[in-house]
């Protein structure tokens, strides 16, 4: 997370190009949506007596449990991404590649906004992420694969998210305060639809996604000095503390 956020504060909007990062979690962890207060959505003591890290993101939305995922992060302005009618179309904007790498995958994948039944509310809060269903959520064979989130800076989008190899909704739920069945019912992984293959050819699979979704060129780079420097702060003054992790004070 200290990482994402500085890609995120480093990034010059007239200058820098767009950064696409892909990442895993090793020990899996919670993070914590910006807004969260993680006494009132999470079982604290049980997390820390099975030793489960929790941390807070710079983006809203409920509570994931990332264990056996695909993470990415994605910084760049918004000239240099298609156009969006709005923020929200953004995420259908943002989120194209992904839909375009599970197609290619062999699933059945589409947004939620475009398989919802008539009447069918999306967008409604939900403490834990996997329970809720954005417009521009996706659903692979009509559950929900994944889960991404966004923040702006002046000049700048930033958005990451999930892509699950294995389902581990249900561990995640175990450690929430409120535990109710329906809550990951409609979630999905990779595994559950026969896909099994490795993670670097599923970096593989994502980049080309990418690359021909935006019709744009690839190159593996590495921190910048500036990059590594805010990391290694925010590292040290924000990450490592109780008060932004679980209080969200302190940015």
């Amino acid at each position: 997370m200290a990482i994402d956020e500085a890609l995120l504060r480093s990034f010059d909007p007239v200058s820098s190009p767009p950064v696409l990062r892909l990442y895993g979690w090793s020990p899996p962890a919670l993070s914590l949506g910006r807004f969260q207060r993680a006494d009132q959505v999470l079982d604290l003591s049980r997390c820390r007596a099975d030793g489960v890290a929790v941390v807070r993101r710079v983006t809203g939305g409920g509570v994931i449990y990332h264990a056996d995922e695909l993470t990415y992060s994605l910084v760049c302005s918004p000239e240099q991404i298609p156009p969006a009618s709005s923020i929200k179309d953004s995420f259908r904007v943002l989120t194209g590649f992904l839909l375009a790498f599970y197609r290619s995958l062999g699933l059945d994948a589409v947004y939620a906004a475009d398989a919802a039944p008539e009447g069918t509310v999306l967008g409604q809060r939900t403490a834990f992420c996997f329970a809720g269903r954005e417009s521009f959520d996706i659903l692979a064979n009509g559950c929900k694969i994944g889960g991404n989130a966004q923040r702006r800076l002046k000049g700048v989008i930033f958005q990451h998210g999930s892509i699950p190899l294995h389902n581990r909704a249900a561990i995640g739920l175990s450690y929430m305060r409120e535990q109710l069945p329906d809550h990951v019912g409609g979630t999905a992984s990779l595994s559950e639809y026969g896909v099994h293959a490795e993670r670097d050819s599923l970096h593989q699979g994502i980049t080309a996604a990418f690359s021909d979704y935006f019709a744009t060129e690839l190159a593996t780079d590495s921190l910048s000095e500036r990059e590594q420097a805010d990391m290694n702060k925010l590292l040290a003054e924000k990450y490592s503390a109780d008060l932004w992790n679980l209080e969200g004070a302190g940015e």
